[in-house]
């Protein structure tokens, strides 16, 4: 059993601990975390049973076998920085900080060991996250599928090139609040017809929670599942004339698109400035 410890125990990585422990990947004497916050290292402590050490980055890098670096991108250079010299070829790094590269991480260690790069969306905290991970050539298939099985503990999980890790930033990444949106919508449409908030809630979560997991359960394409809700000259047929005129799909399509631009701007400006820092 590897010991795992988790850089930043906000709630991507607080979600990572309990899938972690939940799934036997690893058990509590082999899992410890690192927080900046003496409160909320307190708090993680009390929920997982673990050790949650302050500003420890260096002790913890040292003491694991399986690194994961789940603080904010901006600040995810200086933690790089401040491990480097306790991290090992034979360890393995996983960078749970969007728009960080791995070439720009292997710059900032110095060193040859294997890297992953990888995107958890925010429901990984209820184990049903989507995420999708990136290496580098020194990954080893025994650690990819070491990797795989702690994602695994949170959801779904995918491995892709990295070059396209800037439009899964933008898809799941992002997804999450795209969706927020439409149950937002499609509740305060409820209120408008007279529905209570309840009602209109409770009927909302549960048509957006089953609408996904017949996609997912029965493989067939969405349109065909929408083809089989609509009746000539019906409701539904009325409501998706609408929807097309102004223009959703589309809508969601830009937004994708104008995310995954905004990705690769911020990989080149936090780039720009953690080599200009390091320099």
């Amino acid at each position: 059993m590897k010991r795992i410890a988790v850089i930043g125990a906000g709630n991507i990585g607080a979600a990572m601990i309990g899938g972690i422990l939940k799934s036997g990947v690893a058990d509590r004497e082999h899992v410890m975390a690192t927080e900046a916050s003496t409160e909320r290292a307190e708090e993680i402590a009390s929920r997982f049973s673990i050790p949650v050490r302050v500003g420890q980055n260096r002790e913890a890098a040292r003491w694991a076998d399986v690194v994961i670096l789940a603080v904010k991108p901006g600040t995810a250079p200086q933690v790089l920085e401040e491990m480097r010299d306790e991290l090992r070829p034979e360890q393995i790094l996983i960078s749970l900080a969007a728009a960080v590269p791995i070439a720009l991480i292997e710059k900032l260690l110095g060193k040859p060991m294997p890297i992953f790069r990888a995107m958890p969306n925010i429901p990984v905290v209820v184990d049903e996250g989507a995420t999708a991970v990136a290496c580098n050539g020194a990954v080893t298939p025994d650690q990819r599928r070491l990797v795989e099985e702690i994602f695994r503990a949170v959801g779904y999980v995918v491995f892709v090139e990295e070059e396209l890790m800037h439009a899964v930033t933008a898809l799941s990444g992002s997804g999450p609040a795209y969706v927020y949106m439409v149950i937002e919508a499609l509740i305060d449409g409820g209120l408008k017809m007279g529905l209570s908030r309840e009602v209109a809630t409770r009927l909302t979560e549960q048509t957006v929670l089953g609408a996904a997991k017949l996609v997912r359960e029965t493989g067939l394409h969405p349109a065909i599942l929408k083809d089989q809700v609509i009746t000539p000259g019906g409701v539904t047929i009325s409501a998706i004339h609408e929807l097309e005129k102004h223009g959703l799909r589309s809508m969601l399509i830009s937004a994708i698109e104008t995310a995954t631009q905004q990705s690769r701007r911020l990989t080149e400006s936090i780039t720009a400035r953690a080599l200009s820092k390091s320099s």
